[in-house]
């Protein structure tokens, strides 16, 4: 083994350490600065001559010029392997409760730990035979991860095809133990183990095709589904002002939306809100197994209050983990919470390292990242042509809700959907605080594309008419145009906004979904003729709260489908009243 290249520090501004050096380093290579018993890992994120730059994933008081420099000759990188699912990491994938227990109430740095625990033993079944050929990425055989089939796979570097020279036999093996031997065309051989190590910010590519996303992605939540559909293997991002409901609408997602594994990657948030998470997600009851739901999610961990450096690396992490479950067929879906912290700590050291400043100080190149971080979403097919998608939703956290500024504004150029938050409807008690009125999509929903336009179109024109009235009074409306005012109000109320406290109501299966709206599209579509205003907002109020409380009883019960009679008995009275009355 070739001795280790080592260096010095010369320079210190907070996490941005500069480096000197004799021999060679190479860009985004992982390095350890030594300063007394403690090495605190560092990547190199720009190489000028014989100096380097580095920014470090811990706090960096009392380091000091002079300190020694160790260059590891690898890249940032994470574990791949069965073991994965239902852990909580911090960015650089160190299983936080195990940290907690080695190290008490407040984590110390410099302390890392591996992501799976070499000692595991996990029953592998072989699935090829020497003298098989793969490739990059190909099924070697698999173990049982919680309620998934975990593939082991030929590591993701290989070049061209190699050949099976062994393979163990159906058994119990650790992470430390290979399973099977690989030679390729030059006689070179390799050992395959159930683990591997992958760099984070490359992606994974070892699939036959991509394949544009055409399928909508079942979240359910209404507003969502219906109007601004989400593609399996597709991008959105949910920007709006602080308190806004971003968190808890994408907890009730990855609750009930219809994927195989749940990433969620806190980066950068108020440590209030990753502790709830933390404290919830373990108590949670998968509605779709009946099993805890960590047994299908991973959580990646790093607050506002750790090193900005290491917001980056939790994302690159979390992207990285879900483009490995994709590669077992999975469909996958990120929750990145929130990328404008990500994209403050670029600009933060975007500053340290004196780079001319973009827009509102934002590094040039904030654009060019976060496009990176969406393309690396995608609807795949695989070599033995199962389909597997990671699906990317982030939430954005724009200063005072302007959807103007350059993180919110970045990102809308690589999204398929847009779900803008509103601070009015947030302060209303609306739920989901999505403003249709802003909102957009690109993908196609499971909803008929006229009964989607209908509903579009009513909010629209009930809001022109909304704020007609604001300044000349209700009674400057015509009786037709409060009509129109009432109908689309009555759909955002009853079908667009759900209680996230009811277990019905809190998400609604596709099924249900066509069903209702197409319920509420006959009634959008007739033509009431009331005798005033009045009696036409007690009309819709009384079908109101008929409907919220059918948005609350189980599909098809016996609740249900009373409900919907007597709902039809008084659509039926009005327009036989009203005909006889014409």
């Amino acid at each position: 083994m070739s001795e280790k290249r080592a260096g010095f520090v010369t320079r210190i501004n907070s996490n941005i350490v500069t480096v000197s050096f004799d021999s060679f380093v190479v860009q985004n290579e992982v390095a350890y600065i030594i300063t007394g018993s403690q090495r605190l890992k560092s990547e190199v994120i720009r190489v000028r001559g014989k100096s380097a730059e580095m920014q470090v994933y811990e706090n960096t008081t009392g380091l000091k010029v002079g300190d020694r420099v160790e260059f590891t000759e690898e890249l940032l990188s994470v574990e791949l392997g069965p073991g994965l699912l239902g852990q909580i990491f911090d960015g650089l994938q160190n299983p936080l409760p195990q940290l907690a227990k080695e190290c008490g109430f407040f984590l110390k740095r410099g302390v890392y730990i591996k992501a799976l625990a070499e000692e595991s033993v996990w029953e592998f079944f072989p699935i090829l035979k020497p003298g098989d050929k793969v490739r990059a990425g190909e099924r070697l055989g698999f173990v049982h991860e919680k309620i998934f089939k975990h593939y082991i796979f030929a590591p993701f570097n290989l070049n061209a095809s190699w050949e099976v020279v062994s393979i163990v036999p159906k058994g119990n093996y650790n992470l430390k133990q290979p399973v099977a031997r690989l030679k390729n065309a030059d006689a070179e051989e390799i050992d395959v183990f159930l683990c591997q190590n992958w760099p984070v910010k490359i992606p994974i590519q070892a699939y036959s095709e991509k394949i544009k996303p055409n399928e909508a992605l079942v979240t359910k939540m209404r507003l969502i589904d219906s109007l601004f559909p989400v593609a399996r293997g597709g991008t959105y991002c949910i920007p709006g002002p602080f308190g806004a409901g971003k968190t808890v609408l994408q907890q009730l997602t990855s609750r009930h939306a219809e994927v195989d594994v749940v990433i969620i990657a806190a980066c950068g948030e108020r440590a209030g809100e990753v502790v709830e998470t933390l404290r919830t997600f373990p108590e949670l009851i998968d509605p779709r197994t009946n099993k805890p739901l960590m047994d299908r999610t991973i959580i990646i961990c790093n607050t506002s209050s750790m090193p900005v450096a290491a917001r980056e690396s939790s994302v690159y992490t979390a992207v990285t983990l879900a483009e490995y479950y994709r590669q077992m067929g999975l469909h996958v879906l990120l929750l990145a919470d929130s990328t404008s912290r990500w994209a403050q700590a670029m600009r933060e050291m975007s500053g340290r390292l004196e780079e001319i400043p973009g827009e509102e100080a934002f590094p040039a190149y904030l654009e060019s990242r976060i496009a990176a971080f969406y393309e690396r979403a995608g609807l795949v097919r695989l070599y033995d042509n199962s389909i597997g998608s990671v699906t990317i939703g982030g939430a954005v956290s724009p200063a005072g809700g302007n959807f103007e500024e350059p993180v919110t504004q970045a990102t809308l150029k690589v999204v398929g959907a847009f779900h803008g938050l509103s601070r009015e409807r947030s302060d209303a008690r609306r739920y989901p605080a999505i403003d249709p009125l802003i909102s957009w999509s690109k993908y196609k929903s499971f909803i008929e594309e006229g009964i989607m336009r209908k509903g579009h179109e009513i909010l629209h024109k009930s809001n022109a008419i909304l704020q007609m009235m604001k300044v000349i009074g209700e009674e400057g409306v015509s009786l037709p145009d409060y009509v129109e005012y009432l109908k689309g109000d009555f759909l955002d109320s009853v079908y667009l906004q759900q209680n996230a406290f009811d277990l019905v109501d809190e998400c609604t299966p596709e099924e249900r979904q066509k069903y209702v709206l197409n319920f509420i599209y006959e009634i959008l579509n007739s033509e009431f003729i009331f005798q005033d205003k009045s009696g036409a907002l007690h009309f819709f109020q009384q079908l109101r709260q008929l409907f919220r409380g059918w948005n609350s009883s189980v599909w098809q019960s016996e609740e249900f489908k009373s409900i919907e009679k007597e709902m039809q008995v008084i659509l039926k009275e009005k327009q036989t009243k009203e005909e006889m009355h014409a």
